[in-house]
């Protein structure tokens, strides 16, 4: 077996999760270090299409120690986004490397904390946190598969610009936020029809004058009234999971002025190589983009930390039944906050608590009772 480099914890995934866990674990004096995939931190962000802003002003976007620069009522973009984590990660002196493929995380063979691998390197630690968020692996239907093989298929993580669809007319499938910016961006080009239930909207765009009253009210609901803590914020904890908030910039009066074709029949098939709409229609076209959001895949940790619907069994981000173990940066992980940039920072400082504590650093075959799944 090989040599295994030993931390107290390590992080998995190098984003404002992993990045504001690692600010607390730093400020504690604890032996850490921080494992992400990308070339450069910020590169999850880098990578997504372009034009993509945050919904949110830069005052509402900072992690710990370190307010997000530039105009504070600005909505950054998504490059500004991967810049300030880089720059977060620098100027915090965290333990960040690049280039690391977490590819297994097992309890180790000694019973005390987990053995994780990395390519060709081994890592072994007494606690683990995984950061990676809840993209782990595109949503895309089965029968995807059964398109024409001449039409372009993306799914929305792998959409970067237009560059990518070839001629003709473009399918668009689900309706909230992502699909919508992606069918206004191409319906300059392509004939674009835009499939999926309707998601509501928010009251103001971000840029409205009077969004400025709105930012502080939404912040305020999505910090400390959407929480788990509240009726309402166990009501709408499975919405915003699984289909993300209502449409914040966009309105359908939009996608309509730009040609948008918008059907609120949902893609459920196809017919002759086509796409199928419920309603019987076929759409004729030559791309798909598939933005139809994730589904959690957590199967490279082999231990028991995930329940019947997929996602985690935790509470708070701490996994019960694997002592040690940790989540954090997954939607509505406790409040609807809780995956935004400038809402982690309080989950972390409240795990890496939690990590301190005496039960925390348990062996994973002393499991006390059980989780709950969220």
């Amino acid at each position: 077996m090989r040599q295994a480099e030993r931390f107290d914890a390590v992080v998995i995934g190098g984003g404002q999760a992993g990045l504001a866990v690692g600010y607390h674990l730093a400020k504690q004096g604890r032996s850490f270090v921080i494992l992400d995939a990308g070339a450069r931190v910020g590169d999850a962000w880098r990578m997504r299409w372009e034009g993509l802003r945050l919904f949110t002003s830069g005052r509402l976007n900072s992690l710990p120690g370190m307010s997000f620069p530039g105009d504070p009522h600005a909505f950054p973009t998504k490059d500004d986004v991967a810049d300030y984590l880089e720059a977060y990660a620098t100027r915090m002196d965290l333990p960040v490397r690049t280039g690391v493929r977490v590819t297994d995380v097992w309890p180790a063979d000694d019973g005390h904390g987990f053995r994780i691998a990395a390519g060709e390197r081994d890592y072994q630690a007494n606690q683990v946190v995984v950061a990676t968020g809840a993209y782990d692996r595109p949503r895309i239907p089965d029968f995807a598969r059964e398109l024409d093989p001449a039409i372009t298929q993306l799914h929305s993580s792998a959409f970067q610009s237009l560059s990518q669809l070839r001629a003709g007319p473009l399918l668009v499938v689900g309706a909230s936020n992502s699909g919508a910016e992606i069918a206004l961006m191409a319906a300059k080009d392509h004939r674009t029809v835009l499939s999926g239930r309707e998601v509501g909207k928010m009251p103001f765009r971000p840029e409205d004058r009077l969004a400025r009253v709105f930012d502080t009210f939404f912040w305020f609901f999505v910090n400390h009234v959407a929480t788990l803590d509240t009726p309402i914020g166990r009501k709408v904890q499975s919405d915003i999971r699984d289909h993300g908030l209502p449409l914040d910039r966009i309105r359908p009066a939009d996608l309509a002025a730009a040609g948008v074709a918008r059907q609120y029949a949902r893609t459920v098939g196809v017919r002759d190589g086509m796409p199928l709409l419920d309603d019987g229609q076929v759409v004729e076209v030559a791309n798909v983009v598939w933005a139809t959001g994730f589904r959690p895949d957590h199967t490279w940790i082999h231990s028991p930390v995930t329940g019947s619907d997929g996602w985690p069994m935790q509470t708070r981000g701490v996994v019960t039944t694997v002592p040690g173990l940790f989540f954090i940066g997954l939607p509505f992980i406790y409040a609807g906050a809780s995956a935004l940039l400038g809402g982690v920072g309080r989950d972390a400082a409240y795990l890496v608590e939690q990590m301190a504590a005496p039960a925390s650093r348990m062996r994973p075959s002393d499991s006390p009772e059980s989780a709950t799944a969220s």
